[in-house]
C-alpha cells in the first residue's frame, strides 16, 4: 500500500495506516505529520519525506524506516519494535522508551535516551551515529545507549552526559573520556567483554546505512555506568 500524504492532515493519515490491512505501507512526501506509528503493532511502514514529532510514541511492534530526517519524540514510551532514522533527529529521542532499539544514522538533539528504563527481557537500544546533544542518558535507569561520532570533528556528546543517570550503559567511541562527568559516574574504556555485547548493535547498524565496521572499531569505546544502584541517595531526606 502506498500512501501519499502530500497535505493530508495528520489525523488523517493516521487513521489510513490503522485502518489498512497491509502490512507493509509506505509513505510518500511526508511533511511533518506527527503521531505517525503510534502504538503500532505488526506493520512495516517505510517514510519518504520528514515525520513530525512523536514517531513511533509508544510502539508495540513493527518497524519504522525513515528515508531522510526526523523531529522531537521519536519513540517516546516505546515498548518493542524498531525505528530506522537515515538522516536527523530532534531532542528527545527515546524518551522513557522502554523495549525496542533506535538506529539513526547522524546527529541527534539534546537528552536523547533521557529516563530510558529496562525490565526483565526488555531492553531497550538507542544507536547514534553521529553526535548528541547535552544531557545524553539523564535520568537512564536501563538499556544502552551507544554514540559512535563519526563523521564529526567534535566529542561524540555534549554536555552533562549521564546527569542522573542510575541504571543502563553509555557507550562512547572516543579516543578519550567525557570531560567533565559527574563524580557519581564510572567511566572506563569499554574492556572485551563489553564491546561484544554491542557488538550485534554495531553490525546492524552497518548493514542499515552501509557504514564500514571496520572503521568503527577502530576507535576505542568508553563505557559508562551509574556507580551504584542509588547513587543519588544522599540528597533525598528519609520520611
Amino acid at each position: 500500500m502506498v500512501i501519499d500524504a502530500r497535505d493530508l492532515h495528520f489525523k488523517d493519515l493516521n487513521q489510513r495506516i490503522r485502518q489498512s490491512g497491509e502490512e507493509k505501507i509506505k509513505i510518500e512526501n511526508c511533511c511533518g505529520q506527527r503521531y505517525i506509528g503510534s502504538g503500532m503493532a505488526g506493520k512495516e511502514l517505510q517514510i519518504y519525506g520528514v515525520p513530525g514529532n512523536a514517531l513511533g510514541a509508544y510502539l508495540s511492534g513493527g518497524t519504522i524506516y525513515v528515508h531522510g530526517n526526523g523531529q522531537d519524540a521519536v519513540g517516546d514510551t516505546m515498548d518493542s519494535g524498531a525505528i530506522y532514522i537515515d538522516g536527523l533527529l530532534g531532542d528527545a529521542a527515546g524518551y522513557a522508551m522502554r523495549g525496542g532499539s533506535i538506529y539513526v544514522h547522524g546527529n541527534v538533539g539534546y537528552r536523547a535516551g533521557i529516563h530510558m528504563k529496562a525490565y526483565e527481557e526488555k531492553r531497550p537500544l538507542l544507536v547514534i551515529g553521529g553526535e548528541a546533544g547535552s544531557f545524553l542518558g539523564e535520568y537512564q535507569a536501563g538499556g544502552t545507549i551507544v554514540v559512535l561520532g563519526l563523521h564529526s570533528d567534535g566529542y561524540p556528546v555534549g554536555n552533562f552526559c549521564g546527569m542522573g543517570m542510575h541504571g543502563g550503559r553509555i557507550f562512547l567511541r572516543s579516543e578519550t573520556p567525557p570531560p567533565a562527568l559527574s563524580e557519581r559516574l564510572l567511566c572506563d574504556k569499554a574492556s572485551a567483554q563489553e564491546l561484544d555485547s554491542i557488538q550485534p548493535a554495531l553490525e546492524q547498524f552497518s548493514r542499515l546505512f552501509n557504514e564500514d565496521l571496520g572503521e568503527i572499531l577502530s576507535k576505542p569505546f568508553y563505557c559508562i555506568v551509574p556507580d551504584s544502584k542509588n547513587p543519588y541517595q544522599q540528597l533525598y531526606t528519609a520520611c
